[in-house]
């Protein structure tokens, strides 16, 4: 799977995106029909609380899923955002196994 990463207001992070492959490669073992994935961290300065926004786009068979979710840290916020994923796989896996 190829991964994208996209750093917009945010200073580059190795390790961000190593933990967002992690995680990314893991959900690509247990969903093995995903292509790519397009990664964008951003930053909202008038968010004080939670402004840490991740969003991930993968490309599969049929339309592309997206989720995103802004969280107090970019951890919580990539762990957030696969989490939201990981329930839009699960359905539309159900819509493959019914053809």
């Amino acid at each position: 799977m190829t991964v994208n990463f996209q750093y917009v207001n945010v200073d580059v992070s190795e390790t961000l995106s190593a933990f967002t492959e992690d995680k990314l490669e893991k959900l690509t073992n247990k969903f093995d029909f995903i292509i790519s994935a397009q990664v964008y961290f951003k930053h909202n300065d008038k968010d004080h609380d939670a402004g840490k926004i991740c969003n991930i786009e993968l490309s599969l068979p049929g339309p592309r899923i997206f989720a995103n979710s802004s969280e107090h840290t970019y951890e919580t916020s990539v762990n957030e955002t696969i989490s939201d994923l990981t329930r839009q796989l699960k359905k539309r896996k159900e819509t493959f196994k019914t053809h």
